[in-house]
């Protein structure tokens, strides 16, 4: 019945962006939300559509508010243009209401499925306001949304860290401590790409081939629960620790893009750029810097974001930059006044200092790389 359901779901959404596009492509203009739900009744009505009717209709229109959201993102320039949904991927569907939680004995009601046994992963705190139903590698999942009141906390910590990220070194802290790379998908790749052949000498959507898919699907969650355990597990120590982060503000999507280039005009050392593409995507440095700010937040602490403009060419003594400072990957070496260190510790260091003038001067991010101090002397 619940894949019924996220069938439903997946149907409305194509059918709804499909005639989404077809009055846009005469008309120039959108249908919007509440033109849609109109047309669902209808949709209810015909014989080839009747099976919408099985399914519970706050789960349809939930569908429909998030095709509107999808569009609100695109013209906000937040998110690509929303596409068709695939059978098997993302599988989902969302209730607003109606559903009742019985957590001492690990059940929920949900409507027109009853009530369904559940691993409560963690005590549910607050108020129940929505509850979402997602299938992945061959589970199912019940993510429940709730609402509370917060205070704030004031940090127990008073102490300040800058972090430079990199792939030889997952992470370099100013205090000289470093965190090793874990690199999940380079550990299960080769179990992985065995699965991959033997799903491709399986006959397409026959039964063995579904099986095989499965077994695809559930090596793809495990490395990337690896990941995320490992994340959690480095951000928790770091927030707890540390009242002030200082971290770069990278662009993981521009660093990540493919050197490959075109025909006319063939990219430069593309293998190269491909596994390091590959090494940046595996250690979740955009994830490591989220879980960071949101956890900063909730144990009263800051996270500050500097750009990365010379940070790795700055001497963190003198304050010379220059590119002849960092001549290999891994040393440091000032050409004016000979300071040698590791280049990712140098350049922790000068995160950190880059962090503490926009702190405690107010100094624009844009300036805080500067040689010359961001404020007066008397600073």
């Amino acid at each position: 019945m619940m894949k019924r359901f996220a069938g439903s779901c997946r149907f409305v959404w194509n059918k709804a962006l499909a005639k989404e596009k077809e009055n846009y492509e005469e008309t120039g203009k959108r249908l919007g939300y509440y033109k849609l739900a109109d047309q669902l009744k209808e949709w209810k009505q015909e014989e080839e559509t009747a099976f919408l009717k099985e399914a519970h209709s706050q789960i349809l229109q939930q569908t429909l508010k998030d095709l509107e959201k999808a569009y609100g993102n695109f013209f906000a320039k937040k998110a690509a243009f929303p596409r068709f949904k695939k059978k098997g991927a993302l599988d989902s569907f969302r209730y607003p209401q109606g559903f009742k939680l019985d957590e001492p004995n690990n059940r929920i009601f949900l409507p027109k499925i009853g009530w369904i046994r559940y691993r409560n992963s963690r005590k549910i705190q607050g108020i129940a306001k929505q509850v979402t139903v997602s299938l992945s590698a061959g589970k199912w999942y019940v993510s429940i949304q709730t609402e509370r009141e917060e205070t704030l906390l004031q940090h127990p910590s008073t102490s300040a860290i800058g972090i430079d990220m990199g792939v030889a070194r997952f992470a370099t802290l100013s205090d000289g401590n470093y965190i090793e790379p874990l690199n999940s998908f380079r550990t299960h790749a080769e179990k992985l790409a065995k699965l991959q052949r033997e799903l491709s000498r399986k006959k397409k959507f026959s039964s063995n081939w579904n099986k095989q898919k499965e077994k695809v699907q559930k090596q793809h969650q495990k490395t990337a629960n690896v990941r995320k355990d490992f994340l959690h597990k480095c951000t928790t120590a770091i927030c707890k620790n540390h009242a002030l982060v200082v971290v770069e503000d990278l662009k993981v999507k521009h660093m990540s893009h493919s050197n490959s280039g075109t025909v006319e005009n063939p990219g430069h050392n593309v293998k190269i750029k491909s596994s390091m593409n590959k090494a940046i995507l595996d250690q979740g440095w955009f994830e490591f810097r989220r879980q960071l700010e949101y956890k900063l937040l909730w144990n009263g602490g800051r996270l500050l974001v500097v750009p990365p403009q010379f940070t790795s060419q700055k001497c963190s003594h003198c304050g010379n930059t220059s590119k002849e400072n960092r001549k290999t990957q891994a040393k440091f070496k000032c050409s004016d006044c000979g300071f040698e260190s590791n280049a990712d510790y140098n350049a922790a260091v000068n995160i950190l200092a880059a962090g503490l003038a926009v702190s405690a001067c107010g100094a624009s991010q844009r300036f805080a790389m500067k040689q010359e101090p961001a404020c007066g002397k008397l600073c």
